[in-house]
C-alpha cells in the first residue's frame, strides 16, 4: 500500500524535516506541495520530487491525497487542520497544536467528526535518548522520580527560517502568538509529561523579551526568554527553561533526578544518555547524534505518522496530548 501525501506550508520545517523524510518513506508515493508563495513549493516540489496544488482548495479536495502535514504558522493551524481533517485527510499538524486552547479545542472537535487521524508533530519524545529515559523511569531502574529540569535554547528562529530575517513570523504576535514558549518551550513541557507519564499543574513564570529585535529595530513583541517552576500531577517539582538568546552552543539538555541516582539527556555529545548512580557507578549510553538545526537527522515523526495511517493504529502523539502541553503554555504566558 502507498499514499500520496500534501503540505501546506513550504517553510524550513518542510524543507529539512516533513519533505525528505516523506520522500524516504516507502509507503509515500507523491507529495502534493502548498504554499501561498507558489515560487517556495514550486522549489520544494523540484528538490524533493512531487507536484504543486495551484489553490488550498485544490489540495484538500484531491481524493488522491490521504494525509496532510500542516506546516503553516502557528495562527493558521485551527483553520488549516480542521479543514484538512474534515475534508477527510489524517493531518500531521506541526506543533503549537493551536494559538489557544479555544482552538485546540475546535481542531479536536474536527477529529472526532471526521474520524480521521490527528498527531502533532512533539518530535522530542521520539528520540533514542528520550526513548531509553522512558524506558528507565518505567521499569524505576532509579526509584521514583523526585525532581527534574530542563531547557531548550538556541540562537533564534531569524537563522533557522527561509528568509533569514528578523522580520521573520515567529516574532510578531499576530503570528507566533506564544514566541519561544510555543515554540522552544513546548516541546520540554510535552516531555516531561511523556517521560513522567504526568501533568504540569502548577506553573510559576518569568518571561520577556530581552534581546531580540523585529526588522525595524525594535524589541519583539513575544518573550524570548522564559524560565519557569513547575509542579505536576503526581507532585513531582522541576524547573524549565527556554530561549532564543543562547549564542553558542544548541542547549536541549533535561535532567531527571531519582532516588538512586539521575539521568543526564544531552549534556555530552558522544554520550547522549548518561545514568549516574547513588553507590558512584555510572552508565555512559550512545545512541544517536542529537538533532539540532544546524544538524538535520531523521526526526522518526513521518515515519511513524506514516505507519498509524497505513496500520490503523492511534498515533503517537494525540491531540489530546498535545492540548495538555498547550494548557501550560497558556499558563507561563497568562498566570
Amino acid at each position: 500500500m502507498q499514499i500520496n501525501v500534501g503540505i501546506i506550508g513550504c517553510g524550513s520545517i518542510t524543507k529539512y524535516r516533513h519533505a525528505p523524510e516523506y520522500r524516504d518513506n516507502p509507503y509515500v508515493d507523491n507529495i502534493v506541495f502548498y504554499d501561498r508563495n507558489r515560487h517556495r513549493a514550486e522549489a520544494l516540489a523540484e528538490e524533493f520530487g512531487g507536484r504543486v496544488a495551484d489553490t488550498m482548495e485544490d489540495l484538500l479536495e484531491d481524493p488522491s491525497i490521504a494525509a496532510i502535514s500542516d506546516c503553516s504558522s502557528n495562527e493558521a493551524h485551527h483553520i488549516n487542520t480542521t479543514n484538512a481533517l474534515l475534508s477527510g485527510k489524517h493531518v500531521l499538524c506541526e506543533k503549537p497544536l493551536a494559538i489557544s486552547i479555544k482552538h485546540a479545542e475546535e481542531i479536536l472537535e474536527a477529529e472526532r467528526q471526521s474520524g480521521k487521524k490527528l498527531m502533532v508533530d512533539h518530535n522530542q519524545r521520539l528520540t533514542k535518548a528520550h526513548q531509553k529515559a522512558k524506558e528507565l523511569i518505567e521499569n524505576k531502574e532509579l526509584g521514583e522520580v523526585l525532581t527534574f529540569k530542563t531547557t531548550f535554547g538556541h540562537e533564534g528562529p531569524e537563522s533557522w527560517g527561509v528568509t533569514k530575517s528578523n522580520a521573520t513570523w515567529f516574532f510578531k504576535k499576530e503570528r507566533s502568538y506564544s514566541g519561544v514558549a510555543g515554540d522552544l518551550g513546548i516541546h520540554k513541557i510535552d516531555l516531561i509529561h511523556f517521560l513522567l507519564d504526568d501533568e504540569m499543574e502548577e506553573v510559576h513564570a518569568f518571561k520577556g523579551a530581552l534581546d531580540k529585535v523585529d526588522e525595524n529595530g525594535s524589541p519583539i513583541d513575544v518573550s524570548d526568554n522564559v524560565v519557569c517552576a513547575l509542579k505536576t500531577k503526581k507532585g513531582h517539582l522541576g524547573t524549565a527553561s527556554f530561549s532564543w538568546t543562547y549564542y553558542g552552543a544548541e542547549d536541549n539538555s533535561t535532567t531527571i533526578y531519582c532516588q538512586k541516582g539521575i539521568i543526564k539527556i544531552y549534556h555530552h555529545p558522544q554520550d547522549q544518555l548518561i545514568v549516574e548512580m547513588k553507590d558512584g557507578s555510572v552508565v555512559r549510553y550512545e545512541l544517536e547524534a542529537i538533532q539540532t538545526n544546524d544538524n538535520q537527522t531523521n526526526t522518526g515523526v513521518i515515519d511513524s505518522f506514516v505507519d498509524a495511517i497505513i496500520h490503523d493504529k492511534e498515533p503517537v502523539v494525540s491531540g489530546q496530548e498535545a492540548l495538555s502541553s498547550l494548557k501550560v503554555i497558556e499558563k507561563i504566558l497568562h498566570p
